[in-house]
């Protein structure tokens, strides 16, 4: 039996993919609770921005400055939409990479133990060949 796994190039080509879905996925993760923190934030704000009006340019302006939040709110919103989206697609990249790798590990790992058991099946038939001319040595003398 070949003591190098046949498929071991495969293999690293496939652990380099599920390493770069795995860092892709990362990003995309990181960017999403990064907006989710943004939205919260300007949530919070808006909440916050209760003026008192004075008068009625005061009213105007508070009035004008929650429609800007509001639209500021909303492009938010679809930025996040838009990153959870780009998270899951990145999730299920990952799993894919990560089972072709997977299948890829399983055959590695059998392969060497088939090559150790092959191995010893070897040795032990080279032991026995030994103790065998050895017996009948002794035997004959």
């Amino acid at each position: 039996m070949n003591r190098q796994f046949s498929l071991a190039g495969l293999l690293r080509l496939r652990q380099a993919e599920q390493k770069s879905a795995e860092s892709g996925l990362a990003a995309a993760n990181s960017r999403s609770a990064s907006l989710r923190v943004r939205r919260a934030e300007a949530r919070e704000a808006l909440a916050d921005s209760a003026g008192r009006p004075g008068d009625s340019a005061s009213l105007l302006a508070i009035a004008a400055a929650r429609a800007s939040s509001q639209s500021m709110l909303a492009e938010l919103e679809a930025l996040a939409a838009s990153a959870e989206a780009d998270a899951a697609e990145a999730r299920a990249e990952y799993t894919e990479a990560k089972r072709r790798a997977v299948g890829l590990e399983k055959l590695e790992v059998r392969h060497d133990a088939e090559y150790a058991a092959s191995a010893l099946r070897a040795e032990q038939g080279v032991l026995d060949e030994i103790a065998s001319t050895a017996w009948h040595r002794k035997a004959t003398s």
